[in-house]
């Protein structure tokens, strides 16, 4: 299993949002890896999952794409989420959700898009086993997110 590097929170987390996909949220706190940690989200103009899936799909692409070298990158970056929990501390809302995240090398992923557009229609072309090949290239994770949430429920 491929390990990724923690993203430090030494900047403020809105203004690194907005620098690196050019999204004005209102949000603070850190990355979400633990309670300590919880990226707060202070208001939304989308349903809450909406904006946490987008703000874990964020993390994950910094994390697995843009902090490391070109031929280490992943791409096809997709995040699914598994498991959601409420938790409330010192008058606080969480949400703590677990999302399963796949991805390829994005080298890898760019050669299977071209053999597709490439193949596609074409005799001799194996799309089963085309697809066979870009699921053994494909790795899996599992991260928790946690997201303080209470200011968002109150608007």
């Amino acid at each position: 299993m491929v390990d990724f590097t923690q993203l430090q929170s030494d900047d403020d987390l809105k203004e690194v949002v907005k620098s690196a996909f050019d999204a004005d949220l209102a949000i603070s706190g850190a990355w979400g890896y633990t309670k300590e940690l919880a990226t707060i989200i202070e208001s939304s103009d989308v349903p809450l999952k909406q904006l946490e899936h987008m703000l874990a799909s964020m993390r994950a692409y910094i994390e697995m794409n843009m902090t490391l070298p070109q031929e280490e990158r992943y791409g096809s970056i997709n995040l699914n989420e598994s498991a959601r929990e409420e938790v409330r501390s010192n008058g606080l809302v969480y949400d703590k959700v677990t999302y399963e995240i796949t991805a390829m090398k994005e080298d890898l992923y760019t050669a299977f898009i071209n053999e597709y557009k490439e193949g596609l229609g074409k005799e001799g072309f194996d799309i089963t086993e085309h697809f066979n090949q870009r699921k053994k290239a494909t790795i899996s994770r599992t991260v928790m997110h946690w997201f303080e949430v209470h200011q968002a429920l109150e608007k």
